[in-house]
């Protein structure tokens, strides 16, 4: 693959007489793993739904392998949605009435075309083997992470976002969860793109980036507002 995994250029939202994001450029390149840091309404969560393709920008374009996203019909987004990204949400969204296995593969049944080799390996590497039969009610944060993680990798995506994937979990769970993302990130060559508003993660990533009040910047020894 040559060429970023996604660019965005000059996005901006905007919501009546806010501004949410202003401006933002952004590239992801293959392989590598970016942290985008800042405090609670920065607009990360905003960033997120866009360059996910889950919502568009006012202005501004983003491209997906060098094609512009902007104008494609939502059909085709999805489609690219599905076969390009995967994503690990702040609060797992995961079905309540599948068993892990089954919410680790919705991706997939997505393309109608199970690859239950690969589950398999990603529930290994996640260490999760044990709980395919389970049911997310059953499951601790931290296992219901882990679920997330295999559902984001399913349809082994170009990219990979995460929101705040250690936002509501125990230190040392959010540790193993932050090196299980790197791991299988190493093994399946994704690209990580996780947003978070934990000032300690950056030493851990290639690329760090600041959002504060909806402009982006590449991190500085200033500090972030908590």
């Amino acid at each position: 693959m040559t060429g970023p995994v996604l660019r965005g250029d000059s996005l901006t939202v905007e919501r009546g007489d806010s501004t949410i994001l202003a401006d933002v450029s952004i590239t992801v390149e293959p392989d590598t793993s970016l942290l985008i840091q800042g405090p609670s309404g920065a607009g990360k969560t905003t960033l997120f739904n866009v360059l996910g393709l889950l919502s568009t920008p006012t202005s501004g374009s983003l491209y997906v392998h060098g094609d512009d996203t902007s104008a494609l019909p939502e059909r085709k987004r999805a489609v690219l949605r599905r076969d390009a990204i995967g994503f690990v949400f702040q609060d797992f969204q995961l079905i309540p009435d599948l068993t892990a296995w089954d919410n680790a593969a919705l991706p997939q049944d997505h393309t109608r075309s199970r690859d239950e080799a690969w589950l398999d390996t990603l529930f290994d590497a996640l260490d999760i083997l044990d709980l395919k039969d389970q049911y997310p009610a059953t499951l601790s944060g931290g296992e219901k992470q882990r679920v997330a993680i295999a559902r984001a990798l399913a349809n082994r995506p170009d990219v990979v976002f995460a929101d705040e994937p250690t936002g509501q979990l125990d230190p040392e769970t959010a540790e193993r969860v932050l090196d299980l993302l790197f791991r299988v990130k190493d093994q399946t060559d994704t690209a990580l793109v996780v947003i978070s508003h934990d000032p300690t993660l950056s030493d851990q990533f290639e690329e760090t980036h600041v959002l504060i009040d909806g402009s982006l910047r590449r991190k500085s020894d200033e500090r972030i507002p908590q």
